[in-house]
C-alpha cells in the first residue's frame, strides 16, 4: 500500500521528525515500512496494516507539536501510548534512534558508553519509557555514569536543552565543619563525583564553556526549592541521603518534556535517622505508578574492580536490592 501524510503548515520537518529525520527511521524500522520525506508531505510504502499505523503515529506527532517547540524522541513513544499501538521491546528498540542504543554518543570522541550487565540494560530501557527513573543499587553499578551519560548524549543531540546534576550536601559519616570559600567552592566536594563522570564524556574547557553557558547546571539539592525545569535532564545522586520533604520539593521540579532520573544506594544512607531516607520512602509511595521507573541493580551489575563486588557482598550491601527483573511500569 502507498500513502502519503500532508505536513500541517505548522509542522516544520525538523521539529516533527528531528535532525536527519531521526524519528522517521524509528517509525520505519518499528513498522517495518518505507518512509520518504519531500516537499511537505511525507510517503508511505508498505503492508497497509502498518502503513495506517505509521500515518495515524505521524498525524499524533503533529497534533503534539501545536503545544510544543519540538518533538523529543520520547515523543514518539507517548504517541504510540496515545494510540495504544504496542511500544517494541528492548531488544527491538535497539539501534533504532531512540534514547537506547547500543553506544550511547557523547562528546568525547572516542568514548563508547555502553551497558555491561542485563540490569544496566534494564536501567536505560527504564530511562527511554518514563519521564521519572528510580534506581537503586550498590557502588560500582554505573547507576550515576549511565545517567550522565545518556544526559549527554540527549544534550548532544538535541533532545534536551540541558543538563541539571544535584546532589544532597551530606557528609558520609564524618563532621567537615565549616568550609572556605564561595559557593562553588563550598559544594565542590560535594559534587565531585557528578564532575568526575561528566570529564569522561567531554573535555575540560568544553565542560567549563556549558557551565558558563548554562547548558550544564550542578547544584546542591537546596538551592532546587521554587524552581520549574523544562526540556531537561535532571539527575539526582545520593538520593538515599534526603528526606521525604525534600524527595518531595525536588520530584515536583519536573517540567514539561524533561526527564528526571533519581540513583542512590538504599544500604548506604548517611542520615542520623537512616529509616527516614526520602528515596526509599519515595520508591515504597511511587513503584507502579505510570510513566515512573525503578530499577534495582545487584552485585552482578557491579562493573568496576573486580573487588567491588566482592567486598559488598561481604558487607552485605546486596542483600537488600534482590531485582524485579522483567517488573517496570506500564
Amino acid at each position: 500500500m502507498d500513502l502519503t501524510v500532508t505536513l500541517q503548515p505548522h509542522a516544520h520537518r525538523t521539529a516533527l521528525f528531528g535532525p536527519n529525520d531521526r524519528k522517521l527511521r524509528i517509525l520505519r524500522e518499528m513498522f517495518g515500512v518505507q518512509v520518504v520525506a519531500r516537499d511537505g508531505a511525507v510517503k508511505l510504502c508498505g503492508p497497509t496494516e502498518s502503513v495506517g499505523k505509521t500515518a495515524s503515529v505521524i498525524e499524533r506527532m503533529q497534533q503534539m507539536l501545536l503545544q510544543r517547540d519540538q518533538l523529543a524522541v520520547a515523543d514518539v513513544h507517548e504517541a504510540l501510548s496515545d494510540l495504544e499501538f504496542e511500544i517494541p521491546d528492548e531488544e527491538e528498540s535497539r539501534g533504532n534512534g531512540s534514547i537506547i542504543t547500543e553506544s550511547i554518543e557523547v562528546f568525547s570522541r572516542g568514548a563508547r558508553i555502553v551497558p555491561k550487565t542485563p540490569g544496566q540494560g534494564e536501567y536505560i530501557h527504564a530511562v527511554a519509557n518514563n519521564d521519572l527513573v528510580f534506581c537503586l543499587g550498590p557502588a560500582g553499578t554505573g547507576k550515576t555514569y549511565l545517567a550522565v551519560a545518556l544526559a549527554v548524549s540527549a544534550l548532544k543531540r538535541g533532545v534536551i536543552k540541558r543538563i541539571v546534576l544535584v546532589r544532597p550536601a551530606v557528609e558520609a559519616g564524618e563532621k567537615l565543619g565549616y568550609l572556605p570559600g564561595d559557593l562553588q567552592a563550598k559544594v565542590n566536594p560535594y559534587l565531585r563525583p557528578l564532575f568526575d563522570a561528566m570529564h569522561d564524556m567531554m573535555s575540560f574547557d568544553q565542560l567549563k564553556r556549558f557551565m558558563m553557558n548554562d547548558l550544564i547546571e550542578v547544584i546542591p539539592l537546596a538551592y532546587m526549592r521554587g524552581r520549574t525545569l523544562n526540556n531537561a535532564a535532571i539527575i539526582m545522586d545520593e538520593a538515599q541521603n534526603t528526606t521525604a520533604s525534600q524527595m518531595l520539593m525536588f520530584l515536583t521540579r519536573l517540567g514539561h518534556h524533561s526527564k528526571m532520573i533519581v540513583t542512590g544506594d538504599d544500604t548506604q544512607v548517611d542520615l542520623e535517622r537512616p529509616d527516614l531516607s526520602g528515596l526509599v520512602d519515595a520508591v515504597r509511595k511511587l513503584e507502579g505508578v505510570k510513566g515512573i521507573g525503578v530499577v534495582r541493580l545487584t552485585g552482578v551489575d557491579i562493573v568496576r574492580h573486580r573487588l567491588v563486588q566482592t567486598i559488598v557482598e561481604v558487607y552485605g550491601g546486596n542483600g537488600t536490592m534482590e531485582t524485579k527483573r522483567g517488573k517496570r511500569s506500564e
